[in-house]
């Protein structure tokens, strides 16, 4: 299942060690939200560790109409089964360059006063898809200072209003002004006539870097036969070489 898809390659993104508290943040969180009007924006207290969400306002009732219990209960899992498909795989490969751009880029004092942003489809109790623009500040980081526990705030826009899956970090400098530190668009996708599902399967987890071992333990097949779909890849798409293809695909040269 597409889920179950995620979940592996969500916790190899957001793999962390070591503890982290939440209760000063939750205490805090809900104190806002008691004097938060009811709007078209929700925010929540992610678990990248868990995949969960240690608390959700009182607003993403009103917005989506989805059971504030059940997504509590489910977590992460259940929310990424709403999840438009054909924006899971920009999406992923948002997240995976957003936390290697982090963690190889921006030093460890900037990274307290870092801010995420990324958008997608997701599909509320009526089973209309509407676009969400997720906007995430780190509140807790891991031992090795990857951040862990994050204050989202998602703004549900239109069903009508169709945008590229884009990602961008920002970081609030001395004065108190963000600064645009990274953006890209991942909405082109890679999937021209001819190549089929297994082959996207592969591209999908060559962008994210895996070797063709680990993609085979992933998709239960021999690493021979993943060698087999790269050349094939190669030879449909007229490119020399694995490293031109998911270069292409960062710089979003290529479309589907």
């Amino acid at each position: 299942m597409i889920t179950a898809k995620i979940r592996r390659l969500y916790s190899k993104i957001f793999e962390s060690y070591g503890h982290h508290s939440l209760e000063n943040h939750i205490k805090k969180v809900i104190e806002l939200d008691e004097f938060l009007p009811y709007s078209s924006t929700f925010f929540c207290i992610t678990n990248t560790q868990t995949l969960s969400f240690e608390y959700i306002s009182k607003n993403m009732k009103s917005c989506l109409g989805l059971d504030k219990t059940l997504l509590k209960q489910k977590g992460m899992r259940y929310f990424w089964s709403r999840m438009h498909p054909d924006d899971v795989e920009g999406w992923l490969a948002a997240l995976n360059e957003l936390m290697n751009y982090t963690v190889n880029e921006i030093s460890i004092e900037q990274r307290t006063r870092m801010n995420y942003t990324w958008n997608y489809r997701l599909k509320n109790s009526k089973n209309e898809y509407v676009t969400i623009v997720q906007n995430t500040t780190p509140l807790e980081f891991d031992i090795e200072n990857k951040p862990i526990i994050g204050l989202a705030h998602y703004t549900v826009l239109n069903a009508n209003i169709n945008m590229d899956v884009c990602a961008s970090a920002k970081w609030l400098n001395n004065n108190n002004e963000y600064e645009t530190k990274y953006f890209n668009n991942f909405s082109q996708k890679l999937i021209s006539n001819g190549i089929s599902n297994r082959e996207r399967d592969i591209i999908r987890l060559l962008v994210l870097n895996f070797s063709s071992k680990e993609i085979a333990e992933k998709l239960y097949i021999s690493p021979n036969t993943v060698d087999t779909h790269r050349r094939n890849i190669l030879k449909k798409l007229n490119i020399s070489s694995t490293g031109e293809l998911v270069g292409m695909l960062k710089m979003n040269k290529m479309t589907l």
